[in-house]
């Protein structure tokens, strides 16, 4: 839960790096919230598009920033550039090719984007 929060806390940051855990923990909750709003939303009525309720709406809205600002601390994390993320606008293969790079590895060691999340610096003696 504190990867999911530390993302809100950071909804508008783009500079720096992103770990792979952060980023999956980042989009489960999503999934579950919206699973859950979604279900909520059917049992009230709430529906104001053909599949989308009311609440669930509102939640899209709120972490559409988040989402694209972890998406593309995610890629810095891969050395590649926040652009890489405007792939989802070709249909199917764009947001395949984007599922794909999001499961490798980050790159070890600093990169142009900023320092290695997973390094953890050595206790002081």
């Amino acid at each position: 839960m504190n990867d999911y929060l530390s993302v809100l806390k950071q909804y508008a940051v783009i500079k720096g790096r992103c770990r792979r855990k952060t980023f999956w923990i980042f989009v489960l909750i999503n999934v579950l919230i919206s699973v859950m709003l979604g279900i909520v939303d059917a049992l009230l009525g709430l529906n104001i598009f053909q599949d989308e309720g009311l609440l669930s709406f509102i939640y899209s809205l709120a972490v559409l920033v988040p989402t694209i600002t972890v998406s593309v601390r995610r890629l810095h994390d891969l050395d590649r550039s926040g652009w890489w993320l405007l792939l989802v606008l070709l249909p199917l293969i764009g947001s395949l090719l984007l599922l794909v790079c999001f499961c490798f590895k980050g790159s070890q060691g600093p990169n142009r984007f900023g320092a290695d999340p997973l390094h953890f610096p050595a206790p002081p003696q």
